[in-house]
């Protein structure tokens, strides 16, 4: 089929997406950052906008690290030694000494004995499932899981799916006791922090359920936790839901590329699943890894985090995050209760998300509306996102402003 003729088809489903409302429609683009001052944070110009400035609520970068002097630099450093990229994959000859310090840092910082980094999250995900699901494992997920997991459990191709209500520890157990006898091995997969929402997974319940449930299992039953939104933002010391609820998943799989601020995906686990992810994950063999400079630049934000001043950004944006959730019940708002960063304004209607989130534009706020698919029918919200460079008058001008549009 030559691009003429798919060309109609594909202009159709565009017109069918943003009929619904479902099209992203065209990107921002970001050409200036301004620093914060006189009591106000970090302002983004946007091309196209003029002399504008943008409060931006819509950022994973939690603890404001990407901009961090010491992350900046470390970057710099490491690409004026070794180049902007690695010029191969691991195996052949893309592995430099950042490399493996970050993962050596990794394990440790998550209590584990060894870690691998690929290019991101979703490609760890991706990568990483698929290798501990054979044709005899039953996959049990959570309803709500990123789609990073759930394109990954249909890549893997398991022999039984069993997908149990979000957050239902019953519903868990039912599928549990369902495949004892059907399946040699179970992997139960779960968001840590749910990235539409900002609640997380009872971790320490999962894990009781899995080892209760491992002796029906020949293979026994492997816990799988994907915090890409709770490491470095969640917790006491920014060790995610993990530490939130005080368990350990077998094989838990984070992101450099959200509170630390760089890029990349990274999983921590024995060496044993380490080592033979290294051979057989496709996204780690045949893909070239973060480059020297982003390794050494999470290496920075990763000593940050596990610091003083880490801590005190923590501090600062659970406040800020209990703050603005009292404001929107304050103006008549719904949002889900939680101790993340994500603060979702639930409005459970398509069109009026991109009504509030276009008056939000207008009022130089960024907001990201979601709606179906990416969330489900009738739960349409704007997530918002707290930031260490947030300020209470950054909060006050965004409250304002929903309140504005909530009376229209």
């Amino acid at each position: 089929m030559s691009l003429h003729t798919l060309a109609p088809h594909l202009a159709r489903a565009l017109n069918e997406m943003n009929t619904a409302g479902r099209r992203k429609g065209a990107e921002r683009v970001i050409v200036g950052i301004v620093p914060g001052r006189g009591g106000l944070g970090p302002r983004y110009r946007l091309e196209g906008c003029g002399d504008r400035l943008f409060l931006r609520m819509n950022s994973n970068s939690y603890l404001d690290l990407s901009l961090h002097p010491k992350v900046v630099e470390a970057e710099t450093r490491a690409a004026e030694r070794f180049g902007a990229g690695p010029g191969a994959v691991r195996f052949i000859s893309g592995t430099y000494r950042p490399h493996v310090e970050l993962e050596q840092r990794l394990a440790s910082f998550h209590g584990r004995e060894a870690a691998l980094t690929m290019s991101a999250a979703y490609a760890a995900v991706m990568g990483v499932l698929p290798q501990v699901v054979t044709e005899r494992t039953a996959v049990v997920s959570d309803a709500l899981n990123h789609n990073c997991i759930i394109n990954a459990v249909r890549l893997a191709n398991p022999s039984h799916k069993a997908i149990y209500p979000h957050l239902d520890l019953a519903g868990l157990e039912r599928a549990l006791k369902a495949h004892e006898g059907r399946a040699a091995r179970a992997v139960v997969v779960t968001d840590g922090v749910f990235s539409m929402r900002g609640d997380h997974a009872p971790l320490d319940r999962i894990v009781e359920l899995c080892r209760r449930y491992d002796p029906a299992y020949p293979e026994g039953i492997l816990s799988v936790v994907d915090d890409s939104h709770g490491v470095g933002a969640f917790g006491p010391s920014g060790r995610g839901t993990e530490e939130a609820t005080r368990a350990r998943a077998d094989l838990l799989v984070g992101t450099l590329g959200k509170a630390f601020g760089v890029n990349g995906g990274y999983v921590v686990s024995s060496s044993t699943v380490i080592d033979y992810l290294r051979e057989t994950a496709p996204c780690y063999v045949y893909s070239n890894p973060i480059t020297p400079g982003e390794a050494a630049a999470s290496l920075a934000a990763l000593e940050i985090v596990d610091s003083p001043e880490g801590n005190e950004r923590l501090v600062r944006v659970r406040r800020l995050a209990v703050r603005l959730r009292a404001g929107l019940e304050g103006i008549g708002l719904e949002t889900i209760a939680g101790d993340h960063p994500i603060v979702p304004v639930i409005i459970r209607d398509a069109g009026k998300t991109a009504a509030m989130v276009r008056h939000c534009f207008e009022h130089n706020i960024l907001a990201t509306g979601l709606t179906y698919p990416v969330v489900p029918r009738g739960e349409d919200e704007i997530r918002l996102q707290v930031s260490a460079d947030h300020t209470d008058r950054d909060l006050d001008e965004a409250l304002d402003v929903l309140k504005q549009g909530r009376r229209k």
